[in-house]
C-alpha cells in the first residue's frame, strides 16, 4: 500500500495547507521514489474534475500576483501569452500535480484564458446566438437567446472569481473597478457593451451584465425579413431618413431601438459628415466620413468626466451634416433640439419609453434636467418643431423585436403636441409561442409626403391606404 509520501495528491494538500494563502509551493524535480504517473499506466486521480479545478485556481493566483508583480498588467496580449506559457512550463516541470496528462496538456491554455479572456464565460461569448451575458452571482448566469432568458450552467468558483474575471475585462480597456468606484460601463474590443458592480454596490455578489452586438450590423432588408418592419415602413423611413427627416426612435431596454438606428442610418448618404455621440460606442455605420464621439466617466479623483451634453456642443463646432445621439439620457435632450431647430437636420436619436407619445413627455423631462427654466409650452413647442418622426419599438414575450407604430408630429394644440399614427402592428393570435398579426397603415397620409416631395422623394400613396388581410410582411 503507498504511504502519503507518495501520494501527488497528499503532497498537493500538505502544500496548500503550507501556504495560508493557497499558494502552490514550488517543488523540485520529483525523485525516483515518487514518480508522476503517466496517463497511459495509471487512471485519473479520484478527484477528477474537481481536482483539475482545485489547481487551475491556486496556479491562476499565483499567476495574476506575478504578472501583478512584473508590472504586466496592462503588456500587450502577446507578451501575456508568453508569460503564461513559461509559467505553466515551469510549474509542470518542477512541481507535482494531481492531474492525468490530458489535464496537463488543457493547462496552459485554460490559464492563458483565464488570465486574458472571459473565464468561464468564454464559451458563451463565442455562441453567436447570444445576445446577452448576464451574471448575478458565481452560481447564477444568464443569457438571452433568441429573445428568452436561461440560466446556464456555468460557474464561477466564488465571489472573487467574479471580481478578478471583473477587474481584468476592465483593465484590458484601461479602467478600474474598487471600492472607491465600484460600477463601471465599458466596451470591449468587438464592441459589446459591459456593466459591473461589486459590493457595496450590489449587495449579495459582484455583478456582470454583458450586451453583445453581432459582427456586423443589421441592414433595413433583413430587419423586413425577421419581421421588425413592413416593406412599406423600410420605405417610407429610409425616404425620410434621405431627406434630412429628424426621426426619434423609442421603445423598452432591449427591444432593438440601437439596432433600429444603426438599419436607419443606412440611408445617408455617403458624401455626408457624421458626428455619433454615445455613453458606449457601439453603432456601426458604412459611410466613409463618420467621426464617433463618447462620453468619459469622472476618474478616481472625480475628475475628468466629459458627458453627452458636452459633446453635443462640441458636435455643433465639428461643421456637421448629420448628429446621432445614440440614447438621449438627460440634458442634452436641450442641445439636440437646439441644433434641430437651427438647421442641423436629418438628426437620429433614441430614448427609452413605453410609447410615442410617452417618448415627448421623457424629452420634455430631460430638457428641465438640463437646469434651464423654461415653460413647458415652449419646450413643447422646441419638441414639435424638432422632430418629425417617432418610431416606437417594443420587444414581445415571444422575443421578436417589431416596430409597433411609426408616427408623425403634427403641430400642437393648447399645450397638447399632436401625433398621428400613419403604420402601426396590429397584434392577433399565436402559433405556438410565436405572436402573429399585421403591419397595416391607417390610412392617414403624412404631411411629411409634402416635403419629401419638395426634395425629390415621391412616395406612392397606397403605401398609406389602410387594408384589411396580408401578413407582417406584406408590401
Amino acid at each position: 500500500m503507498s504511504s502519503e509520501r507518495d501520494d501527488p495528491r497528499a503532497l498537493f494538500s500538505r502544500s496548500l495547507s503550507a501556504d495560508a494563502a493557497g499558494r502552490l509551493q514550488p517543488r523540485p524535480a520529483p525523485v525516483e521514489a515518487s514518480p508522476r504517473p503517466r496517463s497511459s499506466d495509471a487512471p485519473a486521480p479520484s478527484g477528477g474534475q474537481a481536482d483539475f479545478l482545485r489547481v487551475k485556481g491556486v496556479l491562476l493566483t499565483r499567476l495574476l500576483d506575478e504578472i501583478e508583480r512584473l508590472g504586466l498588467t496592462s503588456a500587450a496580449e502577446s507578451e501575456l501569452v508568453r508569460v503564461v506559457r513559461e509559467f505553466t512550463d515551469d510549474v509542470l516541470a518542477n512541481e507535482v500535480l494531481p492531474l492525468n496528462e490530458g489535464e496537463r496538456a488543457r493547462l496552459a491554455d485554460e490559464l492563458a484564458e483565464e488570465t486574458l479572456g472571459m473565464g468561464p464565460l468564454s464559451a458563451l461569448m463565442a455562441d453567436p446566438a447570444v445576445t446577452d451575458v448576464l451574471v448575478n452571482g458565481p452560481d447564477a448566469v444568464w443569457v438571452e437567446r433568441f429573445g428568452r432568458l436561461e440560466k446556464t450552467a456555468v460557474r464561477f468558483r466564488d465571489a472573487e472569481h467574479v471580481v478578478r474575471v471583473i477587474e481584468r475585462i476592465a483593465a484590458r480597456v484601461g479602467r478600474r473597478i474598487d471600492q472607491a468606484s465600484p460600477m463601471v460601463d465599458l466596451r470591449l474590443a468587438d464592441g459589446s457593451r459591459v456593466n459591473a458592480t461589486i459590493p457595496p454596490v450590489s449587495i449579495d455578489y459582484p455583478t456582470l451584465s454583458i450586451r453583445r452586438f453581432g459582427r456586423r450590423r443589421l441592414r433595413r432588408a433583413e430587419l423586413v425579413e425577421l419581421g421588425m418592419m413592413s416593406e412599406p415602413m423600410e420605405r417610407f423611413l429610409d425616404a425620410a431618413v434621405r431627406a434630412r427627416q429628424n426621426v426619434l426612435i423609442s421603445g423598452g431596454t432591449g427591444a432593438g431601438k440601437s439596432t433600429l438606428l444603426g438599419a436607419l442610418a443606412e440611408a445617408i448618404p455617403n458624401d455626408e459628415r457624421i458626428v455619433t455621440i454615445e455613453d458606449t460606442a457601439e453603432l456601426m455605420l458604412d459611410q466613409e466620413h463618420v467621426v464617433r464621439l463618447e462620453t468619459r466617466p469622472q476618474n478616481v479623483e472625480g475628475r475628468g468626466a466629459i458627458g453627452a451634453r458636452e459633446l453635443v456642443v462640441n458636435a455643433l463646432r465639428m461643421r456637421p451634416t448629420r448628429i446621432i445621439v445614440g440614447e438621449v439620457r438627460a440634458g442634452e435632450a436641450l442641445d439636440m433640439l437646439q441644433a434641430m431647430n437651427t438647421g442641423h437636420e436629418g438628426g437620429l436619436s433614441t430614448v427609452h419609453a413605453n410609447s410615442a407619445r410617452d417618448a415627448l413627455a421623457r424629452i420634455e423631462t430631460m430638457v428641465l434636467m438640463a437646469g434651464v427654466e423654461l415653460p413647458s409650452r415652449a419646450i413643447r413647442e422646441q419638441i414639435v418643431n424638432a422632430i418629425d418622426l417617432v418610431v416606437h419599438v417594443h420587444r414581445f414575450e415571444d422575443g421578436v423585436r417589431r416596430v409597433v407604430s411609426v408616427a408623425e408630429i403634427t403641430g400642437i394644440e393648447g399645450t397638447t403636441p399632436l401625433l398621428q399614427e400613419i403604420f402601426r402592428f396590429q397584434r392577433g393570435g399565436r402559433q405556438g409561442k410565436r405572436i402573429v398579426g399585421e403591419f397595416t397603415a391607417t390610412g392617414v397620409v403624412p404631411r411629411l409626403v409634402e416635403r419629401l416631395r419638395e426634395r425629390d422623394e415621391n412616395l406612392p400613396l397606397r403605401w398609406f391606404q389602410a387594408r384589411s388581410g396580408g401578413g407582417a410582411g406584406d408590401a
